[in-house]
């Protein structure tokens, strides 16, 4: 179950971490002048999505702290970089970010890492 734990973890930061681009990109560029970037900023705090990705973290959190009541850190956090993954993959698709050759070397590398750092 513990790494069920992590499975959600990983889906509701990867969650959020898409939720609120799509969200800034909708919003456009933050303006020059103080007063509006704070207004734009507000705007976005108080946007549904933005508010669901935070709640997303801190359902993740909780997870998180479930999966720590049966997981050594060192063993389960490597799994946290299954995050840099998904997002290279859903950044691609849905914002038509480049994946290049040279990010889809380095998340093999990730997946490596995460095996030898699993193994006890």
């Amino acid at each position: 179950m513990s790494y069920f734990y992590i499975f959600l973890t990983i889906i509701l930061t990867v969650y959020g971490q898409i939720a609120i681009k799509w969200q800034v990109l909708k919003a456009g560029a933050l303006p020059e002048v103080l007063p509006d970037k704070v207004a734009f900023l507000v705007n976005l705090l108080l946007n549904p999505w933005v508010i669901s990705a935070f709640a997303a973290a801190l359902l993740a959190s909780v997870f998180w702290m479930a999966a720590m009541t049966k997981l050594q850190l060192s063993h389960a956090y490597p799994f946290m970089s299954l995050a840099f993954v998904l997002i290279l993959m859903a950044s691609g698709l849905f914002f038509h970010e480049p994946v290049t050759p040279l990010k889809i070397a380095g998340i093999v590398l990730i997946v490596l890492g995460i095996i030898v750092g699993s193994q006890g």
